[in-house]
């Protein structure tokens, strides 16, 4: 898999929107129960799995809950499922909103890779649709491909009970948003052969296999079954963002050159 490290596109504006994005998921991961352990790399304890599990249960996005519209507990067996050979859960107090939690899902990262990954991927390439679309448009935009990527996956395993988290569906967006509107810019990429090369590569080649390896991926496990990362999500997540990258593009006022004075006609 070829691993962008920065591309060659400068930005007019700073980027703070998506700054604040990773900051709120950075701060998001710290607080939540999976962050020693990730950290340490250890196993973590019985009691640990046991708090995990059921903080996953209450603020992830499950595909179940988010076709039918009801806490789990609720279609299952009137409680809150045990994780098997792990620890036994009682009803919880909460009350889970399945919609709302689609948008707690982005924001929560099941470990420092996964979020490292994440916003590599976010501030290489979002900053550049920040500064196209704007601050608002573009939290907007990037909220909007993070549900389409979450129900896009739902729809495609409906009886799923697998917690989904990360922010991967909504930065698919953004790169499919980045390869309608900037195809041709460069992108240092390492380069795996017999070791990693960094190599200077137009982005409609970094982002194009990208989304060819998700898509093999999530057509694979489509016929198989369920896989432990959602390539299903990104899938959706990269085709929303890219429909919006090319009605931005159509929508866009071609470049002003100036006229030269021979042909002005005033």
């Amino acid at each position: 898999m070829v691993i962008p490290v920065h591309d060659i596109n400068p930005v007019r504006r700073t980027p703070w929107v998506t700054y604040l994005i990773v900051a709120v998921n950075v701060v998001v991961l710290l607080l939540t129960p999976v962050a020693a352990t990730s950290l340490t790399g250890a196993a973590a304890s019985t009691a640990q799995a046991c708090k995990e599990a059921a903080f996953l249960d209450e603020h992830a996005a499950i595909p179940h809950e988010m076709i039918t519209d009801k806490p789990l507990r609720l279609v299952v067996t009137g409680q809150l499922g045990s994780r098997p050979g792990t620890c036994v859960v009682a009803p919880p107090a909460y009350r889970k909103n399945p919609v709302l939690s689609v948008l707690e899902a982005m924001f929560i990262h099941s470990g420092w890779l996964h979020l490292l990954g994440n916003m590599l991927f976010l501030v290489i390439f979002g900053n550049n649709i920040e500064d196209r679309f704007r601050k608002l448009p573009y939290l907007v935009f990037y909220l909007f491909c993070g549900y389409v990527a979450a129900y896009g996956y739902a729809w495609a395993f409906q009886t799923s009970v697998q917690p989904l988290v990360g922010a991967s569906g909504a930065i698919a967006g953004v790169l499919g948003a980045y390869l309608m509107l900037y195809p041709r810019a460069r992108v240092w990429s390492l380069v795996p052969f017999l070791f990693f090369i960094p190599l200077r590569i137009p982005a409609w080649l970094v982002l194009g296999s990208w989304f060819v390896l998700q898509w093999l991926y999530a057509a694979g496990y489509a016929a198989s079954g369920e896989a432990g990362v959602a390539y299903m999500a990104h899938v959706f997540g990269f085709l929303a963002g890219a429909i919006v990258g090319l009605l931005v593009r159509a929508a866009s006022s071609p470049p002003q050159y100036p006229v030269h004075p021979r042909y002005n006609a005033s």
